[in-house]
């Protein structure tokens, strides 16, 4: 397994002084004394974070998930890392009210059961939140992690003070966290925002199977960007570097490969239908692109120009994370939080 590493902010390492977050709508009020836990589980990589009440984050700490994808082996990796994080902070374990974790693909949040996820072999109806309770000893909560990430744009990011928006999240796979009128839609199903199954023109038509990338995300996923390179240069008989990620490929288009662009300026067409048929059903006023991929400044000015092309009733903006990758994080905090008061509430 890949060593951890912990990485501690200046806050931690400073004593008998309070840091307060910047105010943003949903601001609670802070308890003296008190730290959270927000974690994010990738398919490849877990970070945990930990925070005081006021949402200051005090140290972050990750490892790899690669040879330790299973429930029992991921639970055990948080039980560590806490244990990290609350040593390299000089903070009482005593202190801790609450934890969120984030997982991929869909999360039953009221249950707190992961459901299904193709980028965790063999999760499946997974109860992580009692399994969380179990090793941590604290109230835990469960979310889908793109949906965190949209809660923490809206608490701290590019979505502040934004009733109606998108977070797009775009890596390995694609997927949306929706807020509508102020709220974080889930569905019936907590399917809301499985955008990467969408069906646009120039996506594969056949349905995916179980535990497979849906029709959006085998053409402008990470993956799919990568395949969609090779067979480009297969058949033009390219003979430059061919392993390259999707972002590297963008950069190759913006340095002038006329096949490089071919394939960025075909991505960013078809996100921009996705884009624009999402915001025609929710009229939402802004996408934020986040992910590995999403963040790509090409893809983004790409997909700016298709879209200023369509005569939409009203144009959306498209911006990128301002969070980068701890938007995630960052949500996962705000809903620990959230957990807090709600106790306190009932108190």
């Amino acid at each position: 397994m890949d060593e951890p590493t912990l990485h501690t902010t200046p806050t931690a390492r400073r004593s008998g002084k309070k840091h307060r977050a910047p105010a943003s709508n949903g601001d609670r009020p802070s308890t003296p004394g008190a730290h959270v836990i927000g974690v994010d589980i990738g398919g490849s990589n877990l970070r945990i974070a930990l925070a005081d009440t006021n949402g200051a984050v005090l140290a972050k700490w990750s490892t790899s998930t690669r040879k330790s994808a299973s429930p029992r082996m991921v639970v055990e990796q948080i039980s560590k890392g806490t244990k990290h994080l609350l040593e390299g902070a000089s903070v009482s374990r005593h202190s801790l009210l609450a934890v969120t974790a984030g997982s991929p693909g869909i999360t039953d949040g009221d249950a707190g059961v992961v459901v299904a996820t193709s980028y965790l072999r063999g999760w499946r109806n997974v109860p992580l939140r009692s399994l969380l309770e179990s090793a941590l000893g604290i109230p835990a909560a469960v979310e889908n992690d793109v949906r965190l990430g949209a809660i923490g744009e809206n608490w701290k990011g590019a979505a502040r003070g934004i009733r109606d928006f998108v977070f797009l999240a775009i890596g390995t796979g694609i997927a949306a966290g929706i807020f509508a009128n102020g709220k974080l839609i889930r569905g019936r199903d907590f399917t809301a925002g499985e955008v990467g199954y969408m069906h646009v023109p120039g996506t594969p038509e056949q349905p995916a199977k179980q535990g497979q990338p849906g029709s959006l995300e085998r053409l402008i996923g990470g993956e799919g960007i990568r395949q969609e390179w090779l067979r480009s240069c297969n058949s033009e008989g390219y003979r430059q570097p061919r392993d390259l990620t999707a972002t590297e490929i963008f950069e190759h288009a913006c340095n002038g490969d006329a096949l490089a662009m071919t394939v960025l300026n075909r991505s960013a067409q078809v996100l921009a239908y996705a884009v624009y048929n999402t915001s025609l059903v929710l009229n939402c006023e802004l996408f934020i692109l986040g992910g590995g991929v999403g963040m790509s400044v090409p893809l983004l000015d790409a997909t700016r120009r298709v879209l200023q092309q369509y005569n939409a009733p009203a144009q959306p903006q498209l911006v990128i994370s301002t969070l980068g990758q701890d938007a995630q994080l960052i949500g996962a905090i705000r809903l620990a939080l959230d957990q807090v008061e709600s106790r306190r509430c009932e108190t």
